[in-house]
């Protein structure tokens, strides 16, 4: 296998794991910033699985999305939570659409 995929594999093995067997509460007033996060991670990880398949990856394109994508949906999420309106749901929007091409994209390459 190459070195370029075991270590984010093994980074994502070892996250599962942890996830697994650690127990811990999210307190209900962050259940939305959670989902956001956890989305906004997804999103960035396809993507940089999309852009590995078409050997255009790069790591710094992909932490600044990673990032940025990360602080824009909580910004989102934290104005809409001071205004009284579900706001967070446009970041869920967007990124379960981008979640969704970027598999059908990974699909068409892997078939290819």
């Amino acid at each position: 296998m190459n070195r370029r995929f075991c270590i984010p594999l093994f980074g994502l093995l070892l996250g599962i794991l942890l996830g697994l067997l650690v127990r811990f509460e999210i307190p209900a007033v962050y259940a939305r910033y959670l989902s956001v996060a956890v989305l906004a991670a997804l999103d960035s990880s396809f993507g940089g699985l999309r852009a590995l398949i078409e050997r255009s990856f790069s790591s710094r394109i992909f932490l600044s999305g990673f990032v940025s994508n990360t602080i824009l949906a909580a910004l989102i999420t934290f104005l809409g939570d001071r205004m009284g309106v579900n706001l967070y749901l446009a970041a869920v929007v967007a990124f379960g659409v981008r979640l969704f091409q970027n598999l059908a994209a990974i699909r068409r390459l892997l078939i290819k």
